[in-house]
This record gives structure tokens, sequence and C-alpha cells, in this order.
């Protein structure tokens, strides 16, 4: 029998180790990292595991339902549980803590869920890239004592689209997607209103066919990224006219394209130093 490729040995860890947890509760979005970790659970564990999907104004109605959609085709068990974070001062004022409270919330739920549930414990899909970047979130996993299989058994995302994709789950090469709350720059209030705008914004996007692309809120301003290979498209005379009027009729009074393309993570080059070397956010 020829040896065991490192990512082979990385995926029986994880099974294993999956399967000596007791029973599971799954923090689940419908990205490529929880999916693929509801996914695994329930291989290793069965009627053992639950996913938990939070259903808050700042998920996208197209997340939701692809999410809910996915788990039913692998027959994953889901609970779908309404949040409140849009109800916490903290968590609307959008400083640099504003993903630690949304956390905090969806955690203190899923505990409440384990206790009167039965289950073991609480697990969610940070990876091992994740650790390079700001992300105030995993802070308050730590607080609530979540666990993180795929980092455990140092699991990167290209490692974990490439297990997705040998293990036929059509979400391997879904774009990666923050939530809504994340487009809107720090320092201005989380409303509905704003996370309406964004979330239309990026339906229309998707309508016209773009695959990979964020719509940033900076109040009167929007700022359009696309992916670099999608910018020609979005340049083009005629697609920029009807960038503009999708999103001024969005309340928006001035449309901007942003030529660095889009990328990941581009608000937090607007937080202070201080800030994003803060561990609790």
């Amino acid at each position: 029998m020829p040896p065991k490729t490192d990512i082979e040995a990385k995926r029986e860890s994880l099974l294993a180790n999956l399967r000596n947890g007791g029973r599971l509760l799954v923090a689940y979005s419908g990205g490529v990292d929880s999916a693929y970790l509801a996914w695994a659970a329930h291989e290793a564990l069965g009627v053992g595991m639950l996913a938990i999907i939070a259903d808050s104004p700042s998920l996208a109605r197209t997340q939701l339902a692809d999410a809910i959609a996915f788990a039913g085709e692998q027959s994953i068990p889901l609970e779908v549980i309404p949040t409140s974070e849009l109800d916490r001062p903290e968590y609307v004022r959008n400083d640099g803590r504003r993903c630690f409270f949304c956390k905090d919330e969806l955690f203190t739920l899923m505990e409440e869920l384990r206790g009167t549930r039965g289950f073991d414990a609480i697990a969610y899909g940070v990876n091992l890239d994740d650790q390079g970047d700001f992300r105030p979130g995993q802070s308050a996993a730590n607080a609530h004592h979540v666990l993180a299989p795929l980092l455990d058994v140092r699991l990167s995302k290209e490692e974990i689209r490439t297990l997705a994709r040998q293990a036929g789950l059509r979400i391997w090469d879904k774009p990666a997607s923050a939530c809504l709350s994340s487009r809107i720059e720090y320092g201005r209030p989380v409303t509905r209103e704003a996370l309406d705008a964004v979330e239309k914004g990026e339906d229309a996007l998707r309508v016209l066919g773009f695959r990979q692309f964020r719509v940033r809120h900076h109040g009167e301003i929007v700022r359009i990224e696309v992916a670099r290979e999608e910018l020609k498209r979005a340049l083009d005379p005629t697609m920029a006219a009807q960038l503009t009027t999708i999103f001024k009729a969005l309340g928006f009074k001035f449309v901007t394209l942003d030529l660095e393309g889009f990328r990941s993570g581009s608000m937090n080059t607007l937080l202070p130093a201080t800030e994003l070397l803060r561990q609790t956010g």
C-alpha cells in the first residue's frame, strides 16, 4: 500500500478527532470551511452532530438559501436560529471589535443549545490560513471554548477546497463571502438600511454575471470591488453606466470602482495598527 499523502493523513486525523469528541454542534455559515467541517462531522458522527446557522440581518438571503440547500443535499442535520446582534449597541457602533460581538452572540446561543440538547462540544471552521489575518471572532471562540477541528490538524484553505472537491461537494470552489456588515466602513453604524443596500447591490452584481466581488459602503459613496480578471468588463462604458444607475437607485450619490480589484478584508486597512494588534478584537 502506498504511503498516505499529507492531505490524506490530515483528513483521517480530522475524522478520528471528530469521532472521539462526542456529540457536536457545528457553527455553519455555508462557506467552504464550515460546510466541509459540517460534512466531515456528519461523516464521522451521523446524527451525533447538528449544524447551526444564524439567521441574521447580516447574512445575505442568497447565502442562507444556499447553505440550507447544501445541508439538505448532503443530509446534514441543520437548525436555523435567529440571532439579535443588531440589538447590541457595541455591535451596531461598528468598531474593530464588531466581529467579536457577532460571534459572542452566536456562541452564547449555541452554548445554551449544547446544554439543553445534551451535546458535548461546539466547533467552528477556522483554518490554518486564518491565523495570519485580523479576525476578532476567534477571540470570541476562545472565550467560549469552541473547538477548531480544521485548525487542529493544520488544514489550509486550499487543502480544505481540495478535500471538498475530492468528496464531490459542490461548494469546493465557492467564492469567499464574509457577512454583509463587513462591507460597511468601520465607525459607520450597522443599520438594516445599510445592510439592505449592500445586499441588493451584490445581488445585482451577481445577476450581471460577476463572480467575485464586494460592495463597500462608505456612506454616500459606494466602492465596488470585482476580481481583477473581471475589471475590464466592469470598466466598459456601457457596464459602468449600468452600475451607476443600479447603485444610485440604492441611495448612493457617488458610484466608484476600486481599481485594485477584489480583496478580502480591505476595510481592515482603515483600522489603526493598535486596533489590529488587539487580541480581543
